[in-house]
């Protein structure tokens, strides 16, 4: 596909190619098809689902709220609304796809701006069902193009800012071949799950790093998460959770004691003191720290349990399930790091944003747990374990692209590389999205 700048940047030769063969019927009224160029039938296509009924230029459309669904990503329609997305994106693919966008000046690209490269834009944004049809075609940046760009950086997981950033563009160059590669794969996932998954129950959507707590078919909780990075990925598991312990104890594993506890207490010997980390021998014992040697070559053989408090590092929560790898899902004291662009930060466990509301959702079925008492109790900073009365199934799954019932088709990085492209790893793991100048 053509990458010169402005409208020219879309090949029109590539939209007329085999359309009869394709169905090109099925894309627009016959009246017109009968006048209309390829493009401009699939810009007016009205069966590509419900997605022009969804955009509000004035106001909620806009928002990534608006493009979030109650609609949990796992559940009986899970494959119908999949496949109806893969065939939107076959009509997509077989009319040439999408234009690549290529902006021709230094400023970035966002409301106000005028460049011959919108052009190119909007055609992408109709073709992909964010921008209406009767927004037209200008090199103006105006406020439907606004809309439309915060509506798909939101189905992407991006930060609805509305400026075409340096994640922004890579995310919309993706041509729409490797899109509908990508709806195939993760159709082939979804398909692996039972219809029936609790009618109570926890998923969390690595690649999307957010957890569902889904109710009677509905999700009841939606939470941001912090998940595994590349190096130390959290494992795709089905299991249950059956505990919950408020102010928990954290013991620190032997490779951040040896690599980060035993450098820190070299350099300042009262790290463990004000960190609130016990020494704990194999008795069970407490260890004074100033009894070790902290130069020796090996570190030192003992347990380095953190105390519960605003300190600890899984702060006033850790929700336990079974599973061979030792992970769990828990709250931080880190609370900004939910606010990083993408949040593959962690050594395999999970941190829950707000998970206070998560525990007290798990808690329900369970006599004497209140939101009340529970808040109590994280205040007494006692450690309090608390079994679950009935265990919640947890399905831990890499879904990188999944859509709902409303026919908003939504994408994400595929931060593990799973996805059988590396155009679709978009390296959005460090710092900020940047405009693009």
């Amino acid at each position: 596909m053509s990458k010169k700048n402005g409208i020219e940047s879309f090949s029109r030769r590539s939209f007329l190619r085999s359309a009869a063969t394709f169905g090109a019927a099925a894309l627009a009224a016959p009246a017109l098809a009968q006048n209309a160029s390829p493009l401009e039938a699939l810009i007016n296509d009205r069966s590509r689902g419900n997605w022009d009924d969804q955009f509000d230029a004035k106001a909620a459309a806009r928002t990534a709220a608006a493009v979030l669904s109650n609609t949990p990503i796992l559940g009986p329609d899970s494959v119908p609304n999949i496949q109806q997305a893969i065939a939107q994106y076959q009509s997509i693919v077989a009319n040439g796809g999408w234009p690549q966008i290529s902006p021709t000046s230094q400023q970035a690209l966002q409301i106000g701006v005028t460049d011959p490269a919108v052009q190119s834009l909007r055609q992408h944004l109709m073709v992909s069902g964010d921008l209406p049809r009767e927004a037209g075609i200008s090199s103006s940046f105006d406020s439907y193009v606004d809309g439309a760009v915060k509506r798909f950086q939101a189905r992407h997981g991006l930060p609805p800012d509305g400026v075409i950033g340096e994640f922004t563009l890579k995310a919309m160059n993706i041509p729409a071949n490797v899109r509908l590669q990508q709806l195939n794969t993760n159709l082939v996932r979804l398909q692996t799950f039972p219809s029936d998954l609790g009618r109570r129950h926890v998923m969390v959507n690595i690649p999307a790093t957010y957890v569902e707590a889904v109710q009677d078919g509905q999700v009841a909780l939606r939470h941001e998460a912090i998940v595994g990075r590349q190096s130390r990925p959290t494992h795709i598991i089905n299991s249950k959770i059956y505990e919950v312990i408020l102010n928990p104890y954290w013991t620190a594993p032997r490779s951040i004691v040896v690599k980060d506890i035993v450098p820190l207490m070299r350099k300042d010997p009262t790290y463990l003191k004000r960190s609130n980390i016990r020494l704990i021998d194999g008795k069970g014992q407490e260890v004074a720290p100033e009894t070790i040697d902290w130069n020796s070559d090996k570190a030192p053989d003992l347990m380095f349990r953190q105390d519960p408090g605003k300190t600890n590092a899984m702060a006033s929560t850790k929700i336990n399930f079974h599973n061979p790898n030792n992970e769990y899902m828990h709250d931080t004291p880190e609370q900004g790091l939910f606010n990083k662009l993408m949040r593959f930060d962690s050594s395999g466990c999970v941190r829950v944003q707000n998970v206070r509301d998560l525990t007290n959702w798990l808690l329900m079925d369970t006599p004497g747990w209140p939101r009340q008492h529970i808040e109590q109790v994280i205040a007494s900073r006692v450690n309090t374990p608390i079994t679950l009365a009935t265990e919640v199934p947890v399905y831990f799954v890499y879904i990188s692209a999944w859509s709902a019932r409303d026919g908003i088709v939504q994408f994400r990085d595929d931060i593990y590389q799973l996805d059988g492209n590396a155009e679709l790893a978009l390296d959005t793991t460090q710092g900020m999205e940047q405009p693009v100048q």
